[in-house]
């Protein structure tokens, strides 16, 4: 079986927010059940913190759905007729801002010793990226090997899971500007101490002294990154746990 993200970023027209809550803790919830390879998911809403500020942050929601499948052209655009329902019922705002993208994954979540299994994700970060054309497997190497493991082990951070932009879409379609996704997952309780211990590592100035290596020149500069909290949902825990990192790096915790 392979594993397959959609994320489906939107707005809710003013005044709508408990309605639409209502129908995706409850009817949305039991609709999911009955889809083929249906894993998991959870809501999130944008976070005031963001480590890239000067960006727009478009979307106020993110729903995260995790499928397994090996038939996905039949089974992950079935979401597609039950996120329809809601935009006809005026659930979803049309502001032409709502995106749906799906990604096949590289693997299940990659967890930091920063990671609690028994407690749930605060929020995620969804990063759209790219790499330099003509460079993907030094991009993977340096991404899986280097890049991942110095992200996770941040304090508030603690796994991360990527993606390559999947041949199958959910309808509406539109031009995915990430063919890359990096997903992050957050369990902080003060978000923007994250968000700074992250900046201060990558340019080698942490109080910790811990210092990221220099970023790879294959990953393009083309990526947006869009910090969310998360509001509800479910999540499948994986049944194996891969960790990254030195557990003697949180000493300082």
């Amino acid at each position: 079986m392979v594993l397959y993200t959609t994320i489906h970023l939107h707005n809710v027209p003013e005044g709508r927010e408990s309605d639409y809550a209502k129908w995706f803790d409850g009817e949305h919830q039991q609709e999911l059940k009955r889809l083929r390879g249906y894993k998991g998911s959870e809501r999130h809403e944008v976070a005031d913190a963001q480590i890239m500020p000067d960006i727009l942050q478009p979307w106020r929601f993110a729903t995260v759905y995790d499928f397994e499948s090996d038939t996905p052209e039949i089974d992950i655009p079935a979401l597609g007729p039950l996120l329809a329902n809601q935009r006809d019922a005026g659930l979803i705002a049309n502001d032409t801002a709502e995106r749906i993208y799906t990604y096949k994954l590289y693997g299940d979540w990659k967890f930091s010793p920063n990671h609690q299994p028994d407690q749930p994700f605060s929020g995620v970060s969804i990063l759209l990226g790219n790499y330099v054309a003509g460079h993907f497997d030094e991009y993977q190497t340096w991404y899986e090997n280097v890049h991942s493991v110095e992200v996770i082990n941040v304090p508030g951070h603690v796994g991360m899971k990527r993606g390559q932009l999947a041949e199958v879409q959910v309808e509406p379609k539109h031009y995915c500007p990430g063919d890359q996704l990096v997903l992050c997952a957050h369990q902080s309780d003060d978000l923007m101490f994250t968000i700074r211990d992250f900046s201060a590592r990558a340019r080698g100035v942490s109080p910790s002294g811990i210092a990221m290596e220099p970023r790879s020149n294959t990953g393009s500069f083309a990526r947006t990154v869009h910090y969310f909290n998360k509001i509800s949902g479910d999540r499948f825990w994986p049944g194996g746990i891969a960790y990254a990192g030195d557990l003697s790096v949180y000493d300082e915790q």
